[in-house]
């Protein structure tokens, strides 16, 4: 695969577990290598990707500057090597283990919305079970 950074990593900062994960990538990358957008915000416009917030949200997606898309276990994988510190993530690329990785990563897309009730890394946000919607105090 080619890949020409920056990675573009679209992401949903109202997920308690995926905003843990994307703070550790803020503090570890550069904006040379990875841009990190929170489809959460009010601002936030799918249509311009010609996809839907619904589809970002199915799971996480990246996309190179070459305008390559990479989706699930790959955005992952990318965006941790964006912030060097693939070799934590390496296991996702071994063929033995996709296969499995892959399963367990779908079921936690299913159960991603419902782990809204999970305090969230910013103390300055309440989430809201139904909707996984978080609000500033």
């Amino acid at each position: 695969m080619y890949c020409q950074w920056p990675l573009t990593l679209y992401f949903d900062g109202a997920c308690p577990l995926c905003a843990r994960e994307i703070a550790f990538l803020r503090r570890k990358s550069t904006q040379a290598k990875l841009i990190l957008v929170d489809i959460s915000d009010d601002d936030f416009e799918a249509e311009a990707l010609s996809v839907t917030v619904e589809q970002l949200r199915s799971c996480l997606h990246g996309r190179f500057a070459n305008g390559q898309w990479v989706k699930g276990l790959d955005a992952t994988l990318w965006a941790w090597r964006a912030a060097d510190a693939g070799m934590w993530v390496a296991p996702l690329s071994w063929r033995p283990l996709r296969p499995l990785f892959s399963v367990f990563y779908r079921l936690f897309c299913r159960l991603r919305p419902h782990l809204a009730w999970l305090p969230h890394p910013d103390a300055g946000h309440r989430c809201s079970g139904e909707e996984s919607k978080c609000h500033i105090r």
